[in-house]
């Protein structure tokens, strides 16, 4: 899509902090980190979400690739959290499918009540 952030960051018109790449994803950092260590694993194929239809061997690819990811920050030995927002009340902010993937900090189990959800 010609409007798509991520889309301008795969191609290379916006630069980004490449972590990993191959024929079916790109990684980069997130530029704004929720965590020490916050990477974006996204399919270079536009797909806005999770209900958009996705291959099961693309989100497969994509999940396959998260430990290697997780290897090249320093991560994988000491653990990391992987999410993917689906929809308005996921807070996802751009319409892109993406795995972010998190650590580098011993995270809490998330709840309802430790959510700051607004009401």
């Amino acid at each position: 899509m010609s409007d798509c952030l991520f889309c301008k960051l795969i191609s290379g018109e916006i630069p980004a902090r490449k972590v990993y790449e191959d024929d079916v994803c790109f990684a980069f950092d997130d530029i704004e980190p929720e965590a020490p260590v916050h990477t974006l694993i996204v399919p270079k194929k536009h797909y806005d979400n999770l209900q958009d239809d996705v291959p099961a061997n693309v989100l497969g690819h994509l999940l396959s690739v998260a430990p290697n990811v997780a290897d090249l920050k320093g991560v994988g030995e000491s653990g990391f959290r992987c999410v993917i927002n689906t929809g308005e009340d996921s807070a996802a902010t751009v319409s892109h499918l993406h795995i972010h993937l998190l650590g580098g900090v011993k995270m809490g189990r998330f709840t309802f009540e430790n959510s700051q959800r607004a009401e």
